[in-house]
């Protein structure tokens, strides 16, 4: 069901006859993204500010229908100022730090995702997803017209993939017809239901939940609700379901997700009428309301065994899919494109060996099978399927309505955070082990206030030495990679938040930044050899070296 007034679905980039239509023999691009969503916009965008040629083919011709994904954590915000529209998204979205667990009619819980200060972008952003994609969008147009050469063809709708040793062969259908063109490396970005997964004949492992849970947006201008999240077990409210989830979005739109069991009629429960009972009975008969958007969806938590395939590289919901409790889909897609992104620049640019793509499927993997973990650790508890299992939940329920001790055990979707890669290649041996275990080499660098400023936006998006009460050079050469350096001192870090994010108990660090603001390697202090022989190992050069 879906209300057109909350569509958003505007032809961003229309149909237009390309040049490449009329050309004699197919021609060949270095980076083609199969999918206009948020992750391949995303991947457009990474690319398209390096100056790498990209062109993004999508079968619509701009934002699709419905609210779909509503939470962007606090990572996928970061990401997107280095894009360039982080603050408007920001300035657009519902901010919340604050969540509540009830149990049948009693708060039991509650939790602060952001307790401490000094961060320019909040935990959460509430924001439809339309939106999201079309502040990338314009974004990606904003490039283009200052000569980023980033292509978004709309009604490209990719027919067939044949696959090379070292290139892709794409058949393209347009409303012209159809052309075939080349890519060295093609992104799929096109969803849980990858029509490119499916042309390679590839499939995901995971597993699937039997539980169907029902969506409903709905417009309520005056309305008892704070903006925060909450979250009932068992519910008190008649014919809500087994739990209930409840969010505010932009516009005056509120999310409302009912889980309502396993075997059950769609059509039916579907129908208007049906779905106003469940809205009616958890917001009281003189609640008005508009009815904006409703579905059903069940739980999955999959992904493929590998997300690259030669010259093919997955990511985003057609790599992996995890459960909406959490917030773990977009966010994880995002942290896919942020990965990705530098490390294929650098390869198309000829500055890395293609072996550092490999590093894409180590680092994103490991990231998948934790968001995995934690979102399955969430589905069971939400929805146990076994006395035992329900005997537990229940016990915990009770227990954290008057003992501390009991609270972290409730889980109602560990809320999604950017993943550590412990143990990745790319990760030089930690030389200032009495650091922060928080910034240790793989960790996502925190943020700091830096009087007016913030650090992340000094960092930007190059390799990066930072360098706490310790002197090093302007910028350092090495592989054809060049790192600037940032020199940071007490004066700049009035707050003292800098200096407990980075230093801890040590008196000076230099540390070694990855573009997508991970920690490569760090020490006490400047030390020339290691730091080169880090820029080479976090770029995949050592083992060509």
């Amino acid at each position: 069901m879906f209300d057109e007034r909350y569509a958003l679905a505007f032809k961003a980039y229309p149909y237009e006859r390309n040049a490449d239509q009329d050309a004699a023999t197919p021609v060949r691009h270095p980076v083609v993204v199969m999918g206009g969503g948020p992750v391949g916009i995303a991947t457009a965008l990474d690319l398209g500010r390096q100056n790498i040629p990209v062109v993004v083919l999508d079968d619509h011709e701009g934002v699709g229908m419905g609210s779909r994904a509503i939470c962007f954590a606090k990572r996928s915000l970061e990401i997107a100022d280095r894009y360039g529209c982080g603050e408007r998204m920001v300035d657009k979205g519902v901010v919340w730090n604050i969540g509540k667990v009830f149990h049948e009619d009693r708060q039991v819980f509650e939790f602060n995702l952001l307790p401490e200060e000094g961060h320019k972008f909040p935990a959460f952003i509430n924001m439809q997803q339309p939106y999201f994609e079309q502040f990338m969008i314009e974004r990606a147009f904003d490039l283009q017209a200052q000569g980023a050469p980033i292509q978004i063809r709309g009604k490209n709708r990719v027919e067939g993939v044949e696959v090379k040793d070292d290139h892709v062969i794409i058949t393209i259908l347009t409303p012209d017809g159809p052309y075939t063109l080349e890519a060295d490396w093609l992104i799929g970005c096109d969803g849980a239901n990858s029509p490119l997964r499916g042309m390679l004949d590839l499939d995901f492992t995971g597993r699937v939940f039997q539980d169907n849970f029902l969506i409903a947006d709905i417009k309520m201008i005056n309305t008892k609700f704070p903006t925060e999240r909450w979250f009932w077990f068992d519910p008190p409210f008649k014919s809500a379901g087994a739990s209930t989830l409840l969010h505010k979005q932009p516009d005056d739109i509120w999310r409302v997700d009912f889980q309502i069991g396993w075997d059950i009629d769609r059509s039916e429960e579907m129908k208007e009428e049906n779905i106003r009972a469940r809205l009616d009975a958890f917001l009281g008969a003189d609640v008005e309301y508009e009815l904006v958007w409703s579905s059903i969806y069940t739980f999955q938590c999959k992904r493929m065994e590998t997300f690259r395939k030669g010259p093919v590289i997955f990511a985003g919901d057609a790599a992996h899919q995890v459960s909406p409790f959490g917030a773990r889909g977009a966010n994880s897609g995002m942290q896919d494109a942020d990965n990705l992104g530098w490390k294929l620049g650098l390869v198309v640019a000829n500055k890395a060996p293609a072996s550092l793509i490999d590093t894409y499927n180590d680092e994103r993997m490991f990231g998948a099978d934790e968001n995995i973990l934690n979102s399955t650790r969430s589905t069971d508890f939400i929805t146990p399927k076994s006395d035992t299992s329900r005997l537990f939940r229940d016990a915990v329920l009770h227990l954290s309505e008057r003992y501390e001790f009991a609270r972290p055990l409730v889980n109602s979707g560990r809320l999604s955070l950017p993943c550590i890669y412990d143990g990745s290649p790319l990760n030089s041996a930690d030389a200032l082990p009495a650091g922060p275990a928080r910034t240790r080499p793989g960790a996502p660098c925190p943020d700091a206030p830096l009087g007016e400023g913030y650090l992340l936006a000094l960092l930007g998006d190059g390799f990066t030495v930072l360098a706490l009460e310790t002197d090093v050079p302007e910028s350092l050469t090495e592989g054809g990679i060049t790192a600037k350096a940032v020199s940071l001192s007490a004066e700049d870090d009035p707050s003292g938040q800098l200096a407990a994010r980075y230093l801890g108990d040590t008196k000076s660090a230099v540390y070694l930044i990855r573009p997508d603001q991970h920690v490569a390697a760090r020490m006490a202090t400047f030390d020339e050899e290691a730091l080169r022989a880090a820029i080479r190992r976090a770029t995949g050069q050592e083992a060509t070296a």
